[in-house]
């Protein structure tokens, strides 16, 4: 291998290695967020824990947005088939020559199409299980977050007192 190859695979390394380290840089960095804790964040040292989708706080409020639909309409769409024919060649060769005939093949074409219209539900807004927290996760500082819960997690602290401890594992946050 000659001086000049070895000085070209040795560029490309630095290049590969540059590269694949940009991408990497903003990665986790051991904090479990995509910004990696870098200065200007927002993080302080007491967040750098593994980032887990539960929450823990103190109940504030609970509120169930129920599901609103309307009376909508749309186009009634029926299944048309049309039959059509094909004439089809065909030919066999033999020793001494060729023989042709022909067939007629039938096919379908079936589609879609709009008859008339037909009413229907439609949903406007989906039905929504919300919880209140205060001091979210042990920050006195976030208050009053709403946060999207499953309905059986709604039930579980509507049960419970107000400024009670409870731990959620939330779809969402807002309400």
């Amino acid at each position: 291998m000659g001086k000049k190859q070895r000085l070209v695979r040795a560029g490309l390394t630095v290049i590969l290695v540059a590269g694949l380290g940009a991408c990497g840089a903003g990665a986790d960095a051991g904090t479990g967020h995509p910004d990696g804790g870098a200065k200007g964040s927002g993080k302080t040292s007491q967040d750098t824990r593994p980032h887990t989708d539960t929450v823990s706080g103190l109940r504030d409020g609970v509120r169930h947005v129920t599901k609103k639909t309307v009376t909508s309409t749309r186009p009634h769409l029926t299944r048309t088939c049309t039959t059509a024919t094909k004439r089809v060649k065909h030919t066999k060769r033999s020793g001494r020559g060729k023989k042709t005939w022909y067939t007629t093949e039938r096919h379908q074409d079936c589609h879609k199409v709009a008859k008339g219209t037909e009413k229907y539900r439609r949903v406007v807004r989906p039905e929504r299980w919300c919880v209140r927290l205060d001091d979210v996760n042990g920050r006195t500082s976030k208050d009053d977050v709403w946060y999207r819960v499953n309905s059986a997690t709604y039930h579980a602290a509507l049960g419970k007192d107000a400024h009670a401890r409870m731990t959620i594992d939330p779809a969402g946050t807002g309400c």
